[in-house]
């Protein structure tokens, strides 16, 4: 039996918890409702969970369950309305908010009841004061741990089985943070009051903790799983480059085997048979002799490799590289900075309706002590993001979408950047990369004073009258 009976928390603060549970994820989230409506939005909330939970109280207590059951739909439907995030999403923020709401009430009562039921204790007022203390600590301190693990800018993309997860975990601790209120003659109920309240308190906090730990693992899993895409993505690009390596030295073999052979073709007496030979023979050869030539055996391969398929798809690729000013880059992430860029404008120009707008511009130049790589291209204008974020447009995003993730990540890898601009309809790559320091002393050495300006500065101004 109990042998103190203390009271329950009121249903008022279990509502103003649960409002101010789902806010703190709503406001975790980039994509949400303007400020007025998002106002406007939680108001309404906040009266219908207060309302829910007054209504819950009096039903019978066989419908318990069904009133919790209320308060958890108004919870989901706050969350899905004001955050703009998919059902699955919200379902996932809903179990969270939850025991977050759970966890802020039991506490603020416990501690409460501690202070505040012994007679000649404060009063109302400082209990008020008290109410609000807490409960703004608490959200606020909630809001700060959980930004570490929910950035405004990542998409969630919560599985179905992580949803299940989250579910599963929320109804446990909700279970037995309550399981002394419905039934005190169990092994895991509590019978004395302050031991109630501090079972309940315990149990919402691990609950509290597991949930957090179970998004903690979720990122880890994806950050793994992007490193492990982009790994391969390198791997791939590299074996491609290989591969056009070998091809093209083919082509180049057969294109000096042919050379040879149209000198037996004009050997042929019959004017017209010879004349229809060698232009034919000639039209062949002209995509193939286009061999680039950059001064980066690499940027060679790959830059012939991408005007052959362009050629094929009528798309006109041009170039203007200076390959030795990247000689500092590994030949893998070379091939992927410019395989990946190259086959992203491809894919986004061959979607222009108009042939003449299909066209692809590749520069890479130095200037000062950083590289410069643009690659522009026409498009349709049209791009998908999340979270401001371009992602591809194709279905399958397990395989496909991380080619600017690898591009990122490759230009980061030397310290550099990318970035990414669309103007009329012109999507523009930009890559920075900053040249090693030897590197960059010993081009400025053997650059002609002429060509140096910086270091014209440095010895003294041209016209020392301005």
């Amino acid at each position: 039996m109990i042998l103190e009976t203390l009271p329950d928390i009121p249903r008022v603060l279990t509502g103003l918890a649960e409002w101010a549970a789902c806010l703190v994820y709503v406001l975790l989230r980039r994509q949400r409702l303007p400020v007025r409506r998002l106002v406007v939005v939680a108001a309404a909330a906040l009266a219908v969970l207060v309302a829910v939970q007054e209504l819950a109280d009096r039903l019978p207590f066989a419908l318990w369950s069904l009133g919790m059951a209320a308060a958890v739909a108004a919870m989901f439907g706050f969350i899905v309305t004001a955050a703009r995030v998919s059902v699955r999403d919200a379902g996932y923020f809903a179990a969270r908010a939850l025991v977050l709401a759970e966890l802020v009430a039991s506490l603020h009562w416990q501690v409460h009841c501690f202070f505040f039921l012994p007679e000649g204790r404060p009063g109302t007022p400082w209990q008020v004061l008290f109410f609000a203390v807490v409960y703004v600590a608490a959200f606020a301190t909630a809001y700060l741990i959980e930004s570490r693990h929910f950035r405004p800018a990542l998409p969630l993309e919560v599985s179905w089985g992580e949803l299940a997860s989250a579910v599963a975990i929320a109804l446990v601790t909700f279970f037995m943070s309550n399981i002394s209120f419905l039934n005190a003659n169990t092994p895991f109920s509590g019978r004395l009051g302050l031991e109630i309240f501090y079972i309940r308190t315990l149990v919402d906090l691990c609950g509290f903790v597991a949930l957090y730990a179970q998004q903690g693992q979720r990122l880890q899993h994806r950050a793994r799983a992007e490193v492990t895409a982009i790994d391969e993505m390198l791997r791939r690009q590299h074996e491609q480059y290989l591969q056009s390596k070998r091809s093209i030295d083919v082509v180049h073999r057969k294109y000096h085997d042919l050379k040879h052979q149209i000198g037996v073709i004009r050997a042929e007496t019959d004017a017209g048979r010879r004349a229809s030979y060698l232009d034919g023979l000639e039209a062949s050869l002209t995509g193939y002799a286009a061999q680039a030539d950059t001064g980066n055996g690499v940027l060679d391969v790959v830059l012939t490799t991408k005007s052959l398929e362009c050629a094929e798809r009528g798309i006109e690729l041009t170039s203007v590289v200076d390959g030795a000013v990247l000689d500092f880059v590994s030949a893998m992430d070379l091939a992927a900075l410019f395989g990946n860029a190259l086959d992203n404008a491809i894919d986004a120009v061959q979607e222009v309706p108009d042939p003449d707008r299909r066209l692809i511009k590749v520069a890479a130049y130095a200037r000062d002590r950083f590289v410069m790589v643009t690659v522009e291209n026409w498009f349709t204008g049209e791009l998908r993001t999340v979270d401001g974020d371009i992602v591809t447009r194709r279905d399958d995003r397990d395989r496909h979408g991380y080619g600017l993730k690898s591009i990122r990540y490759t230009a980061e890898k030397y310290g550099g950047s990318m970035t990414v601009n669309t103007e009329d309809g012109w999507f523009v790559l930009r890559v920075l990369l900053p040249v090693p320091q030897p590197a960059a002393e010993q081009r400025a050495a053997e650059q002609p004073a002429a060509e140096r300006p910086a270091a014209d500065h440095a010895a003294g101004p041209r016209h020392p009258g301005r």
